[in-house]
């Protein structure tokens, strides 16, 4: 979450433009300046929201470390096993970037109040439940609060923005006119030579709530016809929040044959509610759902961070809504569903 930026009218310190000269030179001092607003706590910290975590701030709400964690979380030190999440991160995250402020809040994400979400520009959340992702997007989209939520389970993950009604700045370039007849002289050649010209273009964007995202209906002649173009990892991420919701955790590779069974009766009853057939999702899918893959996690956490950076800096086409990438395959795709 990113708090509430303060009117100010300065610019930023000899310290902070030292510091942050490669991102002023990527995306402009005024982009830079809304970056630097505020804090951004996650909800949970595990090896998808690291690359959040080195963008900018805090955490609330973690699981206590496990000893899976050892391997894929570099933020979090040994012999951290049993202990918040957060508290364990909280002395490597701070390191990344001592300019940033970073704050752990260890309460119950699901006892917040609306007033807590209300206090930031953007909020982002992975390991939550179904119910509690749609609970906090509603909050955040009455309150014209940006929305992010990812997650990754096993090769495959994903993201979801819900920034409401979005604003932003698209540089696109300049076509030079060549007057007839020219096409060869001296001036075309040197135009060619020389650096295009570009213009900032002033876009607007909307988005629907998750809640919206997740409800399609497939059944009519359009959904239809859609459903063919769509990723199945939509329907993959429908059956992994159900088991999430059902069972209070992920799948586990330590209980791999009874987990593998509900995820498979979890797909047919999701499938079905929603309308399409379960062969959307071959059997073979609960062989690459379990756990968290490292290299997937640097993928899709990293994009999640790079959409966060794009809203809050208004510049550049946002993901509308989905992102969805699969580690067997080594690509990722962009979806946009909801209501039409």
């Amino acid at each position: 979450m990113v708090e509430k930026e303060e009117a100010s009218g300065g610019g930023i310190s000899e310290e902070e433009a030292a510091q942050y000269d490669r991102q002023i030179r990527l995306w402009g001092l005024e982009a830079q300046k809304r970056m630097g607003g505020g804090d951004v706590p996650r909800v949970v910290v595990r090896v998808t929201s690291e690359e959040v975590e080195k963008m900018e701030d805090s955490n609330s709400r973690l699981p206590p470390v496990s000893p899976e964690d050892h391997g894929a979380q570099f933020l979090i030190r040994t012999g951290s096993v049993g202990q918040n999440r957060a508290e364990a991160s909280l002395e490597r995250a701070q390191n990344l970037n001592p300019m940033v402020d970073v704050k752990v809040d260890t309460e119950d994400i699901e006892k917040k109040p609306e007033a807590f979400f209300t206090q930031f520009d953007a909020v982002c959340l992975t390991c939550c439940s179904r119910d509690v992702i749609v609970k906090v997007d509603q909050i955040c989209h009455r309150n014209s609060v940006k929305f992010f939520t990812g997650d990754v389970f096993g090769y495959h993950g994903y993201t979801f923005s819900n920034l409401g009604e979005h604003e932003f700045v698209e540089e696109k370039t300049k076509v030079a006119k060549v007057g007839q007849g020219v096409e060869d002289g001296p001036d075309t050649k040197r135009a060619k030579l020389d650096s295009p010209e570009t213009t900032m273009v002033k876009k607007k964007v909307l988005f629907c709530p998750v809640k919206e995202a997740l409800e399609v209906d497939w059944s009519g002649e359009k959904a239809k016809a859609a459903l063919k173009r769509t990723a199945p990892d939509y329907f993959l991420l429908q059956v992994l929040l159900k088991f999430r919701t059902d069972k209070g955790r992920d799948p586990s590779s330590d209980s791999y044959s009874e987990d593998a069974e509900l995820l498979l009766q979890i797909r047919n009853d999701v499938l079905d509610s929603l309308g399409v057939s379960p062969d959307l999702l071959p059997d073979d899918f609960v062989r690459y759902c379990f756990s968290e893959m490292a290299p997937v996690c640097a993928v899709v956490g990293g994009i999640l961070a790079q959409e966060i950076v794009k809203a809050l800096s208004q510049r550049d086409p946002p993901h509308n809504n989905f992102f969805f990438f699969d580690g067997m395959k080594g690509s990722g795709v962009v979806e946009c569903l909801g209501p039409k």
